[in-house]
């Protein structure tokens, strides 16, 4: 009875005061640089990147959610990367949101002679589909005071779609600064998505908007001797009435054989504690975040941490493209 009045109490906030609809999050969000900002498109050492992302969330709560994401993207020699991605997230037992992207990006804006310090615009084209299956739904009118719920009564709620396609435009851009001979290489971005606020076409009533998602991120990789760095970072975002903060840091390290390891955690405010472990073999990166919720939620209903597995493969020609390339942090 507990959880059931804690999501009665979360749904009826969205519908009072959102009145829209809020886009999935990641805690690895660096690792699916599209979802992100779309200037991060073509943001590795390397010639061609496959990431993938997978995010179990809230599994204690009504179904809680999941989220798996696919993303591509390939550099060119004339300052222009092009990618290409999908998002699926699962909510409850009936629901699901899927954004498919293709983005561009521009990386010939220079401010010095050597081309360490860059300014990158992208550009992000694609649909946001949501769905919902209605016989999973359980309304006011199939509950009675003496039995409860009885699936055998019908439902009067009428819905004109149960799906919805609409067309999704989003930029942004990044700025930062390679240059070898500096300790500390700052790195900065700013993306804007859902730019024409598409409607939902649920019902032709209906008034809910898909609110543009205004984002803020960045950081500084600290050089604290050859093989050893730290990178401070942080992301805020906010859509709609919903916003998030994380801050936090991760160090990385050489290992053995041609092998990194990363560590580190952020903290989302108010809301989890992600702690971070990654590792580097080859041309593979291998992610692991887990959030420990410390929210209100959290405190009243047991087991509603997250957990979030990514894996990352970048082709190749050469064994190194040099300093002059910005090496995307992986939060």
């Amino acid at each position: 009875m507990k959880k059931i009045l804690i999501i009665i109490s979360i749904i009826s906030v969205s519908i009072g005061q959102l009145k829209a609809q809020i886009d999935p999050h990641l805690s690895q969000y660096y690792v699916y640089p599209s979802w992100l900002n779309p200037a991060l498109t073509g943001a590795f050492e390397g010639d061609f990147r496959v990431s993938g992302v997978y995010r179990n969330q809230w599994s204690n709560v009504a179904e809680g959610f999941n989220a798996a994401g696919l993303s591509a993207d390939v550099k060119t020699n004339k300052n222009l990367n092009f990618g290409a991605s999908v998002l699926q997230q699962n909510a409850g037992a009936g629901y699901s949101y899927l954004m498919a992207n293709a983005s561009a990006s521009y990386s010939g804006l220079r401010f010095d002679d050597q081309g360490y310090k860059r300014l990158v615009f992208g550009l992000q084209l694609g649909v946001v589909n949501r769905k919902f299956d209605g016989s999973k739904f359980q309304f006011g009118n199939q509950w009675d005071p003496v039995n409860g719920y009885n699936a055998g009564t019908g439902s009067t709620e009428n819905f004109e779609n149960l799906s919805s396609s609409v067309l999704d435009i989003g930029t942004g851009a990044v700025y930062y600064d390679a240059d070898p001979s500096k300790k500390a290489n700052i790195f900065a971005g700013f993306s804007l998505s859902h730019l024409t606020q598409p409607k939902s076409n649920f019902t032709s009533q209906s008034d809910e908007i898909l609110p543009i998602r205004y984002t803020v991120h960045g950081g500084v990789n600290i050089n604290l001797s050859e093989g050893l760095s730290i990178v401070p970072n942080a992301l805020y975002l906010r859509q709609g009435n919903a916003s998030e903060t994380m801050v936090g840091a991760y160090a990385q390290m050489d290992g053995l054989a041609g092998t990194d390891v990363m560590f580190g955690a952020n903290y989302r405010l108010n809301d989890a504690i992600v702690p971070y472990l990654g590792l580097t073999v080859k041309n593979l990166v291998f992610g692991f975040s887990y959030d420990f919720n410390n929210s209100d939620l959290g405190k009243n209903v047991s087991n509603v941490n997250s957990t979030e597995f990514s894996i990352s493969y970048v082709f190749r020609k050469t064994k190194t493209l040099g300093a002059k390339q910005f090496i995307c942090p992986r939060f």
